[in-house]
This record gives structure tokens, sequence and C-alpha cells, in this order.
């Protein structure tokens, strides 16, 4: 994890002048609109934002609420302070709520997709990606380019649909070290490999594939983080001054996971990458001021973190953009 660190912190200079005044009045991410749309009686909400010259809007697949949280955060921890913390921050112990939400970003060149949530094969309460995408304004055709952060199932599920292109006009992007890993692998080993090899795998000769440091399209830079999947990449997002950083799966919850980066996640692959990559991920955010989205914090998943005791603090993005 030694170059993991210096690529991070190397890519903090990305996020230097200019970043503070992300949350100033005189700029930074406008909240432009937060459309509704049904969809098979579901709300499939976007919420859409200006950053810089970039139109970005955060799409909710889905939602669904679970029992035993701690068999999912916290796992290294007592009952006694898993409970504590969630008092501490007003959200119950024995049940939660699991958010999914991709993101468009129409940088006026390109629509880029990041992630594609769960798909058709999704319960009732996710795979309404297509219908959040039609409230942000866009339909599949126009995506441009679909970039993967990783390969779980809730990010690729949707790549495919009835059997061909979901998005039959886009080129596709991911990480080099996540596809070598995923591909290599024996699709029959596990249901992960098994959906590559049904979702990914048909477009690997539309595949661009990128390091640290490697761009999308002008102004979206791949930053490597590594721990939640062993290629597991976020995104910058520069225009004019403004910054905003996907940070897709690097906290799986706002509390469990964000604030107590040190704390279990089981999803997470290397454990003790994933920790390290949390520390590093919102130091630079919190150093910097720089908003985020997280790919599973509460929709419409747009906020900041700020250094709290030996932890951070999840501060949901509000009206201050709109002064």
């Amino acid at each position: 994890m030694t170059n993991l660190r210096i690529e991070i912190s190397r890519r903090a200079a990305l996020l230097g002048a200019g970043a503070a005044a992300v949350g100033s009045t005189a700029g930074g991410i406008l909240p432009v609109a937060a459309a509704q749309s049904a969809a098979q009686g579901s709300v499939a909400p976007s919420a859409s934002y200006q950053v810089g010259d970039f139109k970005v809007a955060t799409l909710l697949d889905g939602a669904v609420t679970a029992g035993e949280p701690q068999k999912t955060f916290g796992m290294n921890q007592s009952a006694e302070d898993f409970a504590a913390a969630s008092a501490e921050n007003f959200i119950p112990a024995d049940a939660f709520k699991a958010f999914f939400t991709p993101t468009v970003v129409d940088t006026g060149s390109d629509v880029i997709l990041f992630d594609t949530g769960v798909g058709e094969g999704g319960r009732p309460a996710r795979g309404n990606m297509r219908a959040a995408l039609a409230g942000a304004g866009y339909t599949p055709e126009q995506v441009t380019v679909v970039v993967i952060t990783h390969m779980h199932p809730d990010h690729i599920g949707g790549m495919m649909e009835a059997g061909a292109a979901a998005f039959p006009n886009a080129r596709y992007v991911t990480g080099r070290v996540e596809y070598d890993f995923w591909s290599k692998m024996d699709p029959e080993s596990n249901g992960v490999a098994k959906l590559v090899d049904s979702n990914v795998k048909p477009f690997s000769e539309k595949l661009t594939f990128l390091d640290d440091g490697g761009s999308v399209a002008s102004g979206v830079t791949a930053i490597s983080a590594f721990g939640h999947t062993p290629g597991h990449m976020i995104y910058l997002l520069e225009s004019g001054p403004d910054r905003l950083v996907l940070m897709a799966d690097t906290a799986n919850h706002y509390v469990w996971s964000l604030a107590y980066p040190d704390w279990e996640v089981r999803f997470d692959m290397d454990k003790e990458a994933a920790a390290k990559t949390r520390r590093m991920v919102f130091d630079m955010l919190a150093a910097e001021k720089t908003p985020f989205v997280g790919y599973h914090m509460p929709f419409p998943a747009v906020g900041y973190v700020e250094k709290r005791d030996s932890g951070f603090r999840y501060v949901p993005a509000s009206y201050q953009f709109q002064l």
C-alpha cells in the first residue's frame, strides 16, 4: 500500500488552488433541480448540480432496508461500541438503509455514466437507474461513455439488458487492475466473476483501461483507491475553479464506514487496505473542503467530510450552494 499512499497524496495537488472556493457563495457546485419520475410503481429520483461547465446528476437506482447491520459494518468492534456510535449519530443499531447511486456527468462533449446500478435483475426496490436517468433528462442512447469504478454486482448489473448492451452508443472505461483481477477468474468460482463474464467481458474490445492519473475525458481523472476491491477507482471532476470527487464505494455507510474508517466492512475484499484508503481519501477531501458523491451515501449522496477526533464526520450538502 506504500505506492497507493504516494499516489493518492499526489492527487491532492489536483485539488489545490481554487478548491476551497467550491463551498463559497461565489461559485462551486450549484444544485439545479431535483426531479422525480414514477417507473413501474416506484419513484426514481435524480438530483442535478452544476460543476463549472459540467452538468452532474446523481441517480437513485434504489434503496433497501435491512437488519443486523453489524454483520456488515463494524465487524471488528464490540456490540457496545457499535450501539454507542449509532446512538450518538441518531440511528438505530439494529437496522439500516442502503442506497445505490450511479452518477451521470454531461461535459458538453460527452455524457458519462459512472456505474450502471443493479440492472434488470434487481429487486423491486432496486434496478431503477433507467428511470432515474430519464428523470435527469437523458436516454440510454445519449450516454457516450460508461465508467465502471469497480465490478461488484450493484455497479455492473445494468450494463446489459435482455442480452444486449444497455447503452448501445457508449464506449467503456474501467481500471486495468480491476479488470485483470476479475476477468482472469474462473466464471464459475463465484457470482461476481460470473457476472463479469456475462456483463463486462462482452465489451472487452470497446474497453479502455486506466491506471492512476488516467483521463476519461478532459477534466475527468482516475485515482487509485484500492481495498474495497483489488482495483477500485475514484474519479476527480474539474471544471474551471470547481471540483467534485466521485468516491464510489470508498465508504459504504456515512457513519459506520466513513466516520469510523478503521471499522471493517464485510464487502471490503482487503480490509486493511480499504481502511488505509478511507483515511487517505477522507483526509484529502477534508483538507480541501472538496465535495464528493458517495455511491452508498443517503440520497442525493452529495456532501463533505470533516476531521473529527480520530475519524471523520459526513456533512450532507444542503442549501449553501444556492446562496
